[in-house]
């Protein structure tokens, strides 16, 4: 293999080591792997969208906006999952767009299964959605 060829597989193979491809799945995915206890499935979205929407069935509610800031977020994140920073996780919020910031803060933080739902509850384009998928929802019990 010529030196040249050599260098350029060693210089691609580093720049694709810094971007792994994004941790995702479908309301149908998130909804089916906690079901089955796979997963912890976390609602960052705020209690007025709870109430409006409901909730994903089984969904731990866990406002982004939190009391504590990011730090309190985090610390709540981690009581829900025992501590286990590498404890699989999937994060849905309306769109997807708010789970994808939370999802990178968690990772800077070091949990290392962290799973983004971007369809959201409402849809996107990623995708229908929680709710045109007809997947279960449950009222918010703490609004």
């Amino acid at each position: 293999m010529p030196r040249y060829f050599r260098l350029f597989a060693l210089l691609l193979s580093l720049l694709l080591a810094g971007h792994a491809a994004a941790q995702e799945m479908t309301p149908s995915e998130a909804f089916e792997a906690a079901r089955a206890g796979k997963i912890t499935l976390i609602d960052i979205r705020t209690p007025p969208e709870w109430q409006q929407t409901g909730v994903a069935q089984g969904a731990t509610l866990i406002n982004m906006i939190h009391p504590q800031g990011a730090a309190g977020f985090l610390k709540e994140v981690l009581a829900k999952t025992g501590g286990k920073m590498n404890a699989p996780i999937a994060l849905i919020c309306r769109t997807g767009n708010r789970t994808s910031q939370v999802q990178r803060f968690l990772q800077a933080q070091g949990l290392t299964q962290v799973y983004n739902i971007p369809e959201g509850m409402a849809g996107s384009m990623s995708g229908p959605g929680w709710l045109a998928r007809k997947l279960p929802v449950e009222a918010c019990k703490i609004c």
